[in-house]
């Protein structure tokens, strides 16, 4: 198992967890991003923390999302007291935005060896609608800076591990 695919099983993992915890039947985006913010991996937590968000904000502005999206529908959170989530009985599946943000992680390299933890990360900021771009909206978050930066990590980090390779070569 190569280090980027046990990168991606644990987000997996973890994605699977936050799913659970939301009683979700599938694992969306927004669950992978969740798992994410959970890493440790240099590159993901800069680019993250400089936006103001870990995980307990994720979260945060994900509630905050998901009462705004009950608002535009007439019902407020505030006025009535909704139930906690059932627990979802079965393993939750990967859902279609998952599965979006991973083939446009993937698409950003034209090789699997060159793919690196942001690269997912990449996928999953590229979304330009659903859960998670309403929720960084809502958080103030800028996406468009937010994956402008993560791109330049990606360019940084690509041209230096090739300066490397060229410097211990030459």
């Amino acid at each position: 198992m190569t280090a980027i695919d046990t990168y991606l099983h644990a987000i997996v993992v973890r994605a699977v967890r936050e799913a659970r915890e939301d009683a979700s039947a599938t694992v969306e985006a927004q669950h992978l991003l969740l798992g994410i913010a959970d890493e440790p991996e240099a590159t993901v937590r800069e680019v993250l923390t400089s936006a103001g968000l870990d995980h307990r904000a994720l979260r945060e502005a994900l509630g905050r999302e998901f009462e705004h999206s009950l608002q535009t529908v007439g019902v407020s959170a505030a006025a009535h007291r909704l139930p906690r989530p059932s627990p979802a009985c079965e393993q939750p599946k990967l859902g279609a935005s998952a599965k979006l943000a991973m083939e446009r992680g993937f698409a950003s390299v034209s090789r699997k060896r060159d793919l690196r933890p942001a690269h997912l990360l990449l996928g999953v900021l590229q979304a330009q609608l659903g859960t998670v771009p309403r929720a960084l909206a809502l958080a103030g978050v800028d996406q468009a800076a937010l994956l402008a930066q993560l791109r330049q990590e990606l360019e940084t980090t690509r041209d230096g591990g090739v300066a490397r390779a060229r410097g211990a070569a030459g």
